[in-house]
């Protein structure tokens, strides 16, 4: 049995990248996990790696922007499994590019389904993991917010920054309820990040020689293990806090 065995977990943004290696290894542990997004095809994709591993994962359709509805969706995931342990928030879908050149639309898209939707979800499992005896949050976040130069990156920064405070606050109000909050800022080589490293080698090279371990990590074995270590036993006196899954390159000092 794994360190998660009778754990339920929810990730968003499941069917690809990180989101698909976080789900991977949770469920390698033994948690049963809901895996949720916007594209069924992914979706299944996610929970037949799962299955043939040996594990347990349903598909749950959410665009996490339409928040209005993400109550509803953890009830589902609720009906299904029978409550929530673990709640990751890792769908993101935002703007970049300079700030003069940005809508007030895609400035905001960022928020909509960064801090807004991982609040939503926040508020619609606090219930679940306080009758558990507390539970596990995980929201991701990014080096951008503290990067010396974040240009073109601004929209992007401003929206996990303001998500990095809202973990914050979560997890010095819900602390007593036995629920941890914190942040991963990760890199990791999802298939846009491996689609512009092969498309632009040499950029991809210089980027890469600013990792002081040198490599880009991997969605699982990277990522998702370290997921894994956060919500897990042994780290269950940690919680408020960042972390930078990112190979050593941002200071987040």
């Amino acid at each position: 049995m794994g360190i998660l065995a009778a754990k339920v977990a929810i990730v968003t943004g499941a069917g690809q990248g990180v989101g698909q290696g976080i789900a991977l290894a949770l469920a390698g542990e033994g948690a049963a996990v809901a895996v949720l997004g916007r594209t069924m095809d992914k979706l299944e994709s996610t929970c037949a790696l799962v299955r043939e591993r040996g594990g347990t994962a349903e598909p749950f359709l959410c665009d996490v922007t339409g928040t209005e509805a993400i109550p509803a969706v953890v009830d589902d995931v609720v009906a299904r499994f029978g409550g929530v342990d673990i709640l990751v928030n890792n769908a993101y879908s935002g703007s970049y590019g300079p700030l003069l050149s940005m809508s007030d639309d895609a400035f905001q898209k960022g928020f909509r389904s960064g801090p807004f939707a991982a609040f939503a979800f926040m508020k619609a499992c606090h219930p679940h993991l306080k009758r558990r005896g507390g539970g596990s949050i995980v929201n991701l976040v990014t080096s951008a917010m503290v990067r010396w130069d974040p240009s073109t990156y601004g929209a992007y920064a401003a929206a996990k920054q303001a998500l990095r405070s809202l973990t914050r606050t979560a997890a010095a109000e819900w602390g007593r309820d036995g629920i941890r909050a914190n942040n991963i800022a990760p890199h990791a080589l999802s298939p846009g990040l491996k689609w512009w490293t092969e498309t632009n080698p040499e950029e991809a090279e210089e980027f890469r020689s600013t990792i002081p371990l040198g490599r880009i990590g991997d969605c699982e074995a990277d990522i998702g293990r370290a997921v894994v270590a956060l919500v897990g036993p042994d780290l269950r006196y940690l919680t408020g806090a960042t972390v930078p899954l990112d190979g050593g390159q941002a200071n987040f000092g």
